[in-house]
């Protein structure tokens, strides 16, 4: 964000900034004033332009008045500046108390909003002029910053430092459609290189070219004078000889500028130092006195709510949809660099509703445009044409005879002292001809050159020694540049030493251009230097030189780059129109962008720097940018009618707090969630956390449609119709330790998703980044969830939802764990719609992407050893999860606990009564009955359910307490009765006695008995048939009743058999079980001396039960079904696979010894005869199904349900009860329904039975169906003779029983 203090921003307008604004003003207005009197809108714009160009180079030439008093600025009076008794002093901008970091007014980036009233592009000159004033006229203001925030202190002092903050961009063969532009280095740096056609550019990022509130000093008299200042005003003499023969006359004088030299507060309200005077101005001041936009505008813009971000380099601007402007640019931010390709096209975007303000800079200003007309908005043929090099020279009067001292250092003797870069300036503008004129400046070389800067002159050529040396002094300049070599760049006595640095700004031919090429800037310079004149400036200073004994040498890029020029106030690009058409420029007098048709301009989008001005000005420009910058956007302004605020004086500012002034909230829709974050954000920094960052590219495809429920489909469907999307998005954790210690394992997320939707691309600010956090949809998964608001270009909001899923199917499988933490099933919906769905598909990273994304991981932390603790504390959560489920098998096992978490999450409605049916054998069970909750209008007879539960379980398979929604809450909502009875072989003490399937028939009928009996007694009237949903053993236990005779299908409405009826045909696996010479069983009896599998296990169990539970790890379930549940290994032992794990929810899963049972060996043994058999037979083994049995179920519909997954029963066995029924009954009353994706168990306890057209809604479909269809028949016979069988009924104390 800040940048270096260097040379060519140092130098200070000769007669200071008021005056220059004061000349610009004269200018523009006398011009304006004469165009309205002889030209109208025409003339006025001619008039500012011509006032520009005369106000700011002629009309500066005040060599009359006298030097003091000529150069002293009107600035604010002493007494705003210094401190004032009574008020606190700020803090000065070094390290916080804690010595750990130093001040950011800057703002992540994870905290910009997707909309303000203002937007500026630029931290300099017009940038800061832009935040300040609209800031402090109330607008809500963001301020994009491609460079990074650097506060004194930071600035490289080292040529190591220093190398890393360059940027060489590009194109030495500009002219030629066959070179390519070149871009190296750091696009964020501190230094900016443009490689020419004719001349390069070298600019820096930074916020120090403001002037107006910068109060300029010169050098005071008081201090020692810097020994370069002393030789320039002594070579002043040879110049003004020099002058005298030409017609003009020079002056020499010590230049106002921004360097404090007492400490005290500035006009804005920062503590500053006063100046150690090391001549480190071209690579940053780090003694805090250097007055730079920094701690002047910007900071009073940040004082006044204005928001700044860094690191962001705007690429190009569009047209908004609805009003204003979207600016787009690459974020440098969280390593995105890494993805290079994707930072400079997948862009960021902020939406300026009233204002873009343009101060990126010259070359940054106009590149931007030139990109956003290639883009499709309409400019100016003038764009990136009319452009200057402001006739800048770089030279060096190489190993004088007098100590210069210009080498800059950190600790310069104060006695001698290296001073400001610039200290004095010889002017010589007051020519004949204005654009003849020049000045010529004395500058200092930062000390990360000096080492670099003796072999470099050296090497140079076209060096001009000085004429008629004795023998003696050559002998004597080798001995002082072999002191410099051997003895290093501050020997007093060495040619560096020795060495002054002239810096030279005159005029040039104003001809260069800027295109793209590739992509890229491509600058080309024609006609810079105005080859006479350039040879007549270098003559005068290789005089200049030569009289003080040094040898004269141009500088280095003349010498490197083809004898080409450097400039380091490139000026134009964006020039304002002579006539306010875009024929004659690309801007209006107060830089409104033209669209290229006739006057027509852009509303609000406004050129505020360098590229606005239209000629070279022979000075240093930042004040004339400043003026113009001032006076735009105080019209812009007017026109919009805000009023800005000129007058509140800030107090004391400390940029470690927060700012004064805040904009109103009306100007904000997402305070909450700014808010939110910005507690998150400052709490981590507050106590010195660690935080963690990386960024991530997917891509892949998503359907839009809301039509295909799989992703899979999806996604191809969406690759068959080319409908590729992708993001880049970057995680950002604050405090890495709450990341992997958190519940929820939460970081941030900033970016953008890309797709052929309209408004793409989208926005993704504070989004949420779950990492690894438990699955409770799904027994042992861990999900990596992306999960945020996205906004779009035309401000939809599209929810994205996406999720990598890693459980135990990954075992020991390299190939599956790469798959499943690279893939993301991604859903997108509108928030605003009820979640209604967008879209469906899969993004993929591929190996190339995943190489940059582990490059973009980063440890953040105030010392290295924090950093390193950081990255290991992350990488080892990482990698525990993922090896948690690449070797699932070997890992603990989940063993019951007496703590259930949540245990009742869902408040589930307890049974209404509870029942004790007594079978005919005399085995009393349990039965619980819930009352309906809705579905019945008033008067309407409640219709009865009665579901029957298979072996090992009860009741809760259809009431279980784990779900949102489970069969008991579906049917008691849609108006049943609903019942549940617990057989003889289920869930209970009974299954200990050793029964059958078979015998289970009798419970069942005493149930159905009973709950014929509550009918009678409730309505006085025969009791009506009832449903009955039956599951597994119990399904096989309601046939066997049907087929003998136990229980008369007359008393039933209709049978839902859930995955088997009469022919229990195992699946491959079960029946290799079961045909085994030696029946399982019996290997149980033998090891463990018990006629009772219990499907659960403690860890006080047996040996024998411990060693099988180690074995049962690898019981063959499949790939796609491991875990680590006792429960579920055991029960698969007893009865095959039990359930799809991912219908299972967590909650389940882990409470499985709940909600299983045991098994006798009687029961198993039933079963397995049964199973090989393929169809029911009785406890004896006698089959039940011959005709006579058949014929029983005749005129009983029966639905028959299946999951497709199941792993206990092939799921064809319901096929063959279909068929025997239809074969012997004819077709209507049976149908068979298959559910994709479910097993066994899982059909009734998983969360997606009670989804649309899932297991409920078909079986519910079955049952209205029923009773319609009983209702009809009883409106016909108003009299119903009821089938009675020879038992009757009796009550006792106990509830109902049979007899």
């Amino acid at each position: 964000m800040s940048l270096p203090e260097h040379q060519d921003f140092a130098v200070q307008p000769v007669n200071g900034s008021s005056a220059r604004a004061a000349s610009l003003s004269n200018g523009v207005t006398s011009g304006a004033t004469n165009g309205v009197t002889n030209g109208g809108v025409n003339g006025v714009a001619n008039g500012v332009v011509n006032g520009v160009r005369n106000g700011l180079t002629k009309t500066l030439n005040l060599s009359t008045m006298n030097p003091t008093q000529s150069q002293k600025p009107r600035m604010r009076s002493k007494t705003n500046s210094a401190k004032i008794e009574g008020e606190p002093r700020a803090r000065t901008f070094s390290r916080d108390a804690n010595g750990s970091s130093f001040p950011r007014i800057g703002r992540p980036v994870e905290l910009l909003r997707h909309s303000y009233d203002v937007v500026v592009i630029g931290s300099g000159y017009g940038g800061g002029v832009a935040a300040s004033r609209m800031a402090r006229g109330g607008q809500s203001v963001c301020l994009l910053e491609r460079g990074k925030e650097r506060w004194p202190g930071e600035f490289p002092t080292s040529f190591k430092d220093a190398a890393t903050q360059i940027h060489v961009t590009g194109d030495e063969n500009a002219s030629d459609e066959r070179s390519v532009p070149i871009d190296r280095g750091n696009p964020t740096g501190l230094y900016h290189l443009m490689i020419g056609e004719g001349q390069n550019a070298f600019v820096g990022n930074d916020y120090d070219r403001a002037e107006k509130m910068l109060e300029p000093e010169t050098y005071p008299e008081n201090l020692p004078e810097p020994l370069k200042l002393k030789l320039l005003r002594e070579q002043t003499d040879l110049v003004r000889k020099y002058g005298r023969k030409e017609g003009w006359d020079p002056k020499f004088y010590r230049v106002p500028q921004t360097t404090k030299f007492a400490d005290g507060r500035n006009s804005t309200g920062i503590e500053m130092k006063a100046s150690t005077l090391t001549g480190q101005d071209s690579t940053g001041i780090n003694d805090g006195s250097k007055t730079t936009t920094l701690v002047t505008y910007l900071a009073d813009a940040w004082n006044w709510g204005a928001e700044i971000f860094c690191e962001c380099e705007v690429r190009l601007i569009k047209k908004h949809p609805k009003e204003g402007y979207l600016v787009f640019f690459a974020w440098h931010g969280s390593r995105r660099d890494a993805f290079k390709e994707e930072m400079l096209h997948d862009l960021m975007w902020v939406h300026a509703k009233k204002f873009v303000f343009l101060g990126a800079g010259t070359l940054g200003t106009t590149e931007i445009m030139l990109r956003s007309k290639e883009r499709g908005l309409p400019l100016s043929d003038r764009v990136g044409q009319d452009m200057s090099g402001n006739g800048d020279l770089l030279a060096f009067g190489y190993n004088t005879n007098a100590e210069v001292n210009a080498m800059g250092h950190e600790d310069p003797n104060p006695d001698n002292p290296v001073g400001p870069t610039i200290t004095g300036v010889i002017d010589c503008r007051e020519q004949e001809n204005p654009l003849d004129g020049f000045v010529i400046e004395e500058g200092a070389v930062p000390r990360a050159l000096t080492h670099l800067l003796q072999p470099l002159l050296l090497s140079l050529p076209g060096k001009i020694f000085p004429p008629s040396l004795t023998a003696v002094e050559k002998q004597q300049q080798k001995l002082a540049a072999w002191k410099s070599t051997l003895l290093g760049p501050y020997h007093a006595q060495g040619s560096l030493a020795r060495t002054q640095v002239y810096l030279i700004m005159s005029h040039d031919a104003n001809q260069a251009r800027m295109t793209l090429k590739h992509n890229k800037p491509a600058l080309e310079f024609l006609g810079v230097g105005r080859q006479k004149h350039l040879e007549k400036l270098n003559d005068l200073m290789s005089k200049m030189t030569n009289s003080s004994g040094g040898t004269f040498i141009q500088n280095p890029f003349y010498a490197d780059f083809n004898q080409q020029e450097i400039t380091v106030h490139p000026v134009g690009g964006m020039s304002m129109s002579v006539d306010g058409t875009p024929e004659e420029g690309a801007t209006t007098q107060f830089g409104e962008v033209l669209t290229g048709k006739g006057n027509e301009i852009y509303e609000g989008l406004i050129v505020v720097d360098g590229a606005l001005v239209p000629t070279a000005l022979g000075v240093n420009p930042f004040a004339t940018i400043t003026a113009l910058a001032e006076r735009s956007v105080a019209a812009a302004a007017r026109k919009k009618g805000i009023t800005i605020d000129y007058d509140t004086v800030n107090g004391p500012i400390d940029p470690y707090g927060n700012p004064t002034y805040v904009p109103s909230p009306d100007h904000f829709d997402d305070l909450a969630a700014i808010k939110k974050a910005e507690a998150e954000i400052d709490e981590a920094r507050a106590a010195g956390k660690a935080g963690t960052i990386f960024t991530e590219v997917m891509k892949g495809y998503i359907h839009i449609g809301d039509e295909i429920d799989d992703f899979e489909v999806a996604f191809d469907q969406a690759r068959s119709e080319t409908a590729d999307a992708h993001f880049y998005l970057s995680v950002h954790a604050w405090d890495t330790n709450e990341l992997v210690s958190r519940a929820d394992h939460q970081a941030m997320l900033t970016g953008t998703f890309s797709n052929g939707m309209e408004g793409s691309p989208f926005m993704v600010s504070r989004g949420d980044f779950h990492l690894f956090n438990e699955d409770h949809h799904a027994p042992d998964q861990t999900n990596l969830t992306y999960d945020f608001d996205m906004i779009g270009t035309n401000d939809e909001v599209i929810h994205f939802n996406g999720i990598k899923v890693v459980n135990p199917t990954v075992a020991f499988s390299i190939s599956r764990t790469w798959q499943a933490t690279s893939s993301l099933y991604v859903t997108l919906s509108r928030p605003e719609d009820n979640h209604s769905i967008v879209g469906k598909g899969i993004l993929h990273i591929g190996w190339h992407d995943f190489g940059r994304e582990l490059s973009s991981f980063d440890a953040l932390g105030h010392n290295f050893r924090l950093r390193l603790r950081t990255a290991a504390s992350f990488l080892q959560y990482f990698t525990s999860q993922v090896a948690t489920s690449f070797l699932a098998p070997l890992t603990s096992l989940q063993w019951p606990t007496l703590q259930y978490p949540g245990e009742d999450p869902y408040k589930k409605i307890p049974p209404s009564k509870t029942f004790s049916p007594q079978a005919i054998d005399g085995e009393v069970t349990l039965m619980k009955m819930w009352e309906p909750t809705g579905g019945l209008r008033d008067g309407e007879k409640v219709h009865d359910i009665l579901f029957v539960p298979g072996a090992a379980v009860d009741h809760q398979i259809y009431a279980l307490p784990t779900i949102k929604k489970n069969a008991i809450d579906y049917f008691t909502a849609a108006g049943y009765r609903c019942w549940s009875n617990t057989h003889r072989v289920g869930k209970t003490p009974l299954a200990h006695k050793h029964f059958t399937v078979y015998d289970a028939r009798l419970d069942i009928a005493a149930a159905l008995s009973t709950i014929r009996l509550a009918q009678e007694q409730q309505y006085g009237s025969a009791p009506e048939p009832i449903y009955v949903v039956a599951h597994c053993a119990g399904s096989i236990a309601l046939s066997m009743g049907l087929l003998d005779g136990t229980i008369p299908a007359s008393w039933l409405r209709g049978v839902t058999a859930s995955n088997v009826f009469m022919f229990p045909r195992y699946t491959p696996l079960n029946k290799w079980k079961a045909s085994l010479p030696v029946h399982l069983t019996d290997i149980y009896r033998r090891f463990t001396g018990s006629k009772w599998f219990d499907c659960t296990s403690k860890k006080s169990d047996a040996y024998t039960q411990h060693l099988l539970n180690q074995l049962l790890r690898f019981y063959p379930a499949g790939w796609n079904e491991l875990c680590t549940s006792v429960a579920c290994h055991r029960s698969e032992l007893a009865f095959g696979r039990l359930w799809s794990h991912d219908r299972l929810n967590r909650a389940t899963h882990d409470q499985l010894d709940r909600f299983l049972g045991g098994c006798s060996m009687t029961c198993l043994d039933h079963l397995v005869q049964m199973g090989l058999h393929g169809k029911v037979i009785d406890s004896d083994g006698c089959d039940l199904l011959d005709e006579d049995h058949l014929q029983k179920l005749q005129g009983l519909p029966i639905q028959l349900i299946y999951g497709t997954e199941n792993a206990v029963f092939d799921p064809s066995c319901t096929l063959w009860d279909y068929e025997r029924l239809r074969q012997k009954f004819g077709e209507q009353g049976y149908s068979r329904e298959a559910f994709k994706g479910h097993g066994h168990l899982d059909c009734w306890m998983s969360e997606t039975a009670a989804v649309k057209n899932g297991v409920f809604d078909v079986v519910r479909r079955k049952i209205d169906e029923g009773f319609d269809r009983f209702m009809s028949r009883s409106r016909k016979n108003s009299r119903r003779k009821t089938v009675g069988n020879s038992m009757t009924t009796v009550v006792n104390g106990n509830g109902i029983r049979r007899v």
